[in-house]
């Protein structure tokens, strides 16, 4: 029996590690399809278009995918089946009827949950305490196709961002080895989701991490962690000074005054009281682009230690 024959538009850790499941089980990938570094965007993920590399697999990095031109090549390939790895544009009808049987993408939450762009930010974002990975079929509507696959992992309380897509990486991984002999023998499930139990959601600005200190503390602990390094930071502005969280712990038991969100110290400790009186322990801060311990930023503002810093 032949291989069957892939293209695989792939970027990202996810793209990498299920770039190598398609190769462990001897899918015949004709070409990969990836996307130009962006010299202004933090690499802190794996390079697809080096996997491809070491095992000999023909890279192209298109502007445009859609195109014609871009069409016509892929058609001339003859795949039997596309997949999609965290690739950033969207493959229009024209280009999924190529593949003779169909093409799949991973998407990294539990569909039809956080459909759309960044599923673990606003996964994290919104306190939830699991997500993961669905292998669907694509169709023109994004992430709405039938599901073959998902792989379910926990979101523990002070996770990052960061973290749990570290998660959603096996998760991915674990989904697509486990259903591929199914779905390349012809045998694999397909269930359509019901989309009105689930959940849309577009991209974030790093503007959209700017804290708010009247929240609820559980709602800026959620936020600082949901947009923690890689990404680009929660933060705040105080005196003329950009000050960015960049990890924080949950602290449910500690209150204080509602209404009266400020910074404290308690001994060598930086506390954050929010707007429902509500504590956050920070553990990691940046001060004007320089990491500095968080117990020394009151006095790196000229405030006396033992006084809270007022929050708006």
């Amino acid at each position: 029996m032949n291989a069957s024959r892939a293209v695989v538009f792939a970027y990202h850790n996810v793209g990498a590690r299920c770039l190598r499941v398609l190769l462990a089980h001897g899918v015949d990938i004709a070409l990969v399809v990836t996307h130009e570094d962006n010299p202004n965007e933090n690499l802190w993920f794996e390079r697809v278009a080096d996997v491809a590399q070491d095992y000999g697999i023909p890279v192209t990095t298109p502007e445009d995918p859609n195109h014609p031109e871009f069409i016509r090549r892929l058609q001339s390939l003859a795949p039997d089946f596309f997949f999609s790895f965290y690739y950033r544009l969207m493959l229009k009808p024209a280009l999924l009827e190529i593949p003779r049987r169909g093409g799949y993408n991973m998407h990294g939450s539990l569909l039809p949950r956080y459909r759309g762009r960044v599923p673990v930010n606003w996964a994290v974002l919104h306190g939830e305490t699991e997500t993961g990975a669905t292998l669907h079929r694509m169709v023109e509507k994004p992430d709405a196709g039938e599901i073959v696959a998902r792989q379910a992992v926990p979101i523990l309380p002070d996770d990052t961002a960061g973290e749990v897509f570290g998660k959603v990486t096996l998760a991915a991984e674990m989904a697509l080895n486990g259903v591929l002999p199914a779905l390349l023998a012809g045998t694999a499930p397909h269930v359509r989701p019901n989309l009105g139990d689930g959940s849309y959601f577009g991209g974030r600005k790093p503007e959209d991490g700017r804290i708010d200190w009247m929240q609820p503390a559980g709602t800026v602990h959620n936020l600082i962690r949901a947009v923690a390094p890689p990404y680009p930071g929660a933060f705040f502005d105080l005196d003329g000074h950009r000050i960015v969280i960049t990890r924080s712990l949950s602290h449910p038991g500690k209150t204080g005054p509602a209404g009266k969100p400020a910074l404290y110290l308690d001994e060598t400790r930086l506390f954050a009281r929010c707007g429902d009186g509500g504590v956050v322990r920070i553990l990691s801060v940046e001060l004007d682009g320089e990491t500095i311990p968080p117990a020394t930023l009151p006095a790196r503002l000229g405030q006396h230690t033992q006084y809270p810093i007022t929050l708006g």
